[in-house]
């Protein structure tokens, strides 16, 4: 937990100093593999508290970088505390963070977890969370994160109408989080 933490105060204290304008934080590895292995609520009550430290220490330090969060359904983890939009922003509520945070979605965690490319931008922009796209998609079939460029027409025009839609984005925007396969 201290080196997490000492972690996400480094890189604050780097964006700050870069004038960065967004801040992700990517929970790839907060989730569980079985039921038997885990205290779910104890898991993300601590999750809570990381964020709220890091809340804490922008106050504190005039950090003025939008806070996002990266839902991803699994991989590594079978199951992740972060799965979808809807999951995340429930999260947020329950532990009083909704006003910090925003959502970077990437269209391809979103198809892992069973949804349509869209659907987490669809939600997040709905409540006002969207805050920026990790612009990749990945092959549906293969059920991994495999960050391929967008190359389905309609789904990009689908995910860049919700952007107009929603008047663009604040701080954030795309990301080309892919590789050409």
């Amino acid at each position: 937990f201290c080196y997490a933490a000492a972690q996400i105060q480094k890189v604050m204290d780097v964006n700050n100093k870069l004038g960065g304008l967004n801040h992700v934080f990517w929970g790839g590895r907060e989730g569980y593999q079985s039921l038997l292995n885990t205290q779910i609520k104890k898991e993300c009550d601590h999750m809570a508290a990381m964020y709220k430290m890091a809340v804490d220490y922008a106050k504190r330090k005039g950090y003025k970088a939008q806070f996002l969060l990266e839902p991803k359904p699994r991989e590594p983890s079978k199951h992740q505390y972060d799965y979808d939009a809807q999951t995340t922003l429930a999260f947020l509520h329950e532990y009083d963070l909704i006003d910090h945070f925003k959502l970077n979605i990437e269209p391809n965690h979103t198809t892992l977890a069973g949804h349509e490319a869209v659907h987490d931008i669809i939600i997040a922009s709905e409540y006002g969370k969207l805050g920026s796209i990790d612009s990749n998609t990945g092959d549906t079939l293969l059920g991994w994160d495999t960050d391929n460029f967008p190359m389905d027409l309609a789904q990009t025009t689908a995910v860049m109408a919700v952007v107009l839609d929603q008047g663009g984005f604040a701080t954030g925007g795309l990301n080309f989080d892919c590789k050409v396969r």
